[in-house]
């Protein structure tokens, strides 16, 4: 699993890069929102008809969407949508656990107090959307905040490797819903996390971590294999 995120790599490239992170970015959209679904076959020349470029760039972006494990060859050696196993489910999901514990250990040593205070705003954020029912921002920022876990305990590979893991985790979401009730339930599972944090107490900090990914997070896609919430 490769710690350069396609994106990076277009942002390094040449001018033509630039349209290649358009339709890598589009196309990345439809995928984590849906509009592509499971098994569909992913067209470079109607997307890049649709997006009034080449399809050179538009195969760039293909090609790292499928390195980043997104897209896989079908049956016809066309690019799909790929499919949620529940051995790929299992394997994402245990990756994930473990990469999270270490980003909570570090960051209960190495977090600074000014970050902890932003995790407390992003909780306000966080209740904000459940309260209004905002499921697509609420997941926003659920992202964020575990995001922000690894880069404040100073571990940006880790980081990135989690960004790659959560379009994963979106990918077999696809077809649930977090209805008011469960968002509120996370959030107070963050807010026992950030708790540990700021005591500085890793233990508590792990036990949080690990009811938090058992009963909110792996609840909506263990065995579930797209067919909406266990």
């Amino acid at each position: 699993m490769s710690t350069y995120s396609g994106r990076e790599e277009l942002r390094t490239s040449s001018s033509g890069g630039r349209l290649s992170e358009r339709a890598y970015e589009h196309i990345r959209r439809a995928i984590l929102s849906g509009e592509y679904p499971i098994g569909s076959v992913v067209s470079d020349g109607e997307i890049a008809e649709g997006l009034g470029m080449s399809k050179t760039p538009v195969r760039q972006a293909l090609r790292l969407l499928a390195q980043e494990g997104l897209l896989e060859t079908g049956r016809r050696r066309q690019l799909v949508v790929r499919g949620v196993t529940p051995e790929f489910r299992q394997e994402v999901l245990e990756i994930r656990e473990a990469l999270e514990r270490i980003a909570v250990e570090h960051a209960c040593r190495d977090m600074p107090i000014e970050e902890i205070d932003y995790l407390r705003l992003s909780l306000i954020r966080q209740r904000r959307a459940a309260e209004a029912g905002n499921e697509t921002e609420f997941i926003e920022l659920d992202e964020e905040f575990h995001l922000t876990i690894a880069r404040a305990a100073g571990l940006p590979t880790l980081a990135r490797l989690l960004v790659q893991l959560r379009g994963f985790v979106r990918l077999m979401r696809i077809g649930t819903a977090r209805q008011g009730e469960h968002l509120v339930r996370v959030l107070e599972e963050h807010e026992a996390i950030v708790d540990a944090l700021e005591r500085r107490n890793a233990d508590d900090a792990l036990r949080a971590l690990t009811a938090h990914l058992h009963t909110s997070e792996y609840v909506l896609t263990v065995g579930n294999d797209g067919a909406g919430p266990a």
